[in-house]
């Protein structure tokens, strides 16, 4: 699957637009995450923690979007971006989304 964030794929032609896909996850913040980064807040610097959370939930919601382009029969995704959003106190949302295409080399 080739994704770009670009509306166009260098060498290659859009045969035909599938339209949007997306793929979503939600994660929550644990009590150990928490109480990590609430001492580190304190010190300053990056929180690994919630770094490493972020990273995880941005590549399942690649996973998920390429699979249900996948699903759609696309073979790239053109436009691809990345929002996110709170739910509560602890939980984020994250959402990759583009648009499911057929392209052929030209």
């Amino acid at each position: 699957m080739i994704i770009v964030t670009t509306e166009k794929i260098p060498n290659y032609e859009v045969k035909e637009v599938l339209g949007p896909v997306f793929g979503l996850t939600v994660r929550a913040r644990g009590l150990g995450k928490d109480i990590v980064a609430s001492l580190k807040g304190l010190i300053g610097g990056e929180i690994n923690q919630y770094t490493e959370m972020l990273e995880d939930a941005r590549k399942q919601a690649i996973d998920r979007m390429v699979k249900n382009a996948t699903t759609m029969g696309a073979n790239a995704i053109i436009m691809m971006r990345f929002d996110s959003g709170e739910i509560g106190q602890n939980m984020s949302e994250i959402i990759a989304y583009g648009t499911a295409v057929i392209v052929e080399k030209v």
